[in-house]
């Protein structure tokens, strides 16, 4: 593997926690720069008035927020180890590709949902399995495994 950098997907989940552990062992291994990416989006339920639809709760301060949760994630997995955060408006699958665009390796956790739901829900993982235009790790989390 060639210098650069190791693209990891981060939601907080236990298995992206895992991911990020992987990852960053991969990155001390290599001497190679860790970026972590997650992404959110603005919430799509909204409540009928006379003048239409409106969306519910406060977004103002969606990314904020995510990153906030991303940073404790961050900091409960891998300590203060340096790495880079990219906090992006979006879709998952998306913001981890567009990432990965100039990176060695990407890492996901896989949630492992499968069948009728990993149907329904899509898979992120699956996504950027097909697309990414470098290597990728999928790590399952040793419940999601069982």
């Amino acid at each position: 593997m060639t210098a650069g950098r190791i693209v990891v997907g981060v939601d907080g989940s236990p298995s992206s926690r895992d991911a990020l552990r992987w990852a960053k062992a991969q990155a001390d291994l290599l001497g190679q720069e860790l970026v972590v990416v997650t992404a959110w989006t603005h919430p799509t339920a909204s409540y009928p008035t006379l003048s239409g639809f409106v969306p519910m709760g406060d977004v103002a301060d969606l990314g904020a927020e995510t990153r906030a949760v991303t940073e404790r994630a961050v900091k409960e997995t891998v300590g203060d180890a340096p790495v880079v955060l990219r906090i992006v408006e979006g879709h998952p699958a998306r913001a981890i590709l567009d990432a990965a665009r100039d990176a060695a390796l990407v890492v996901i956790g896989c949630r492992g949902h499968g069948g009728f739901v990993g149907a329904l829900v899509g898979s992120v993982s699956q996504h950027v399995v097909a697309h990414a235009p470098c290597p990728v790790v999928v790590i399952r989390h040793a419940q999601a495994a069982a």
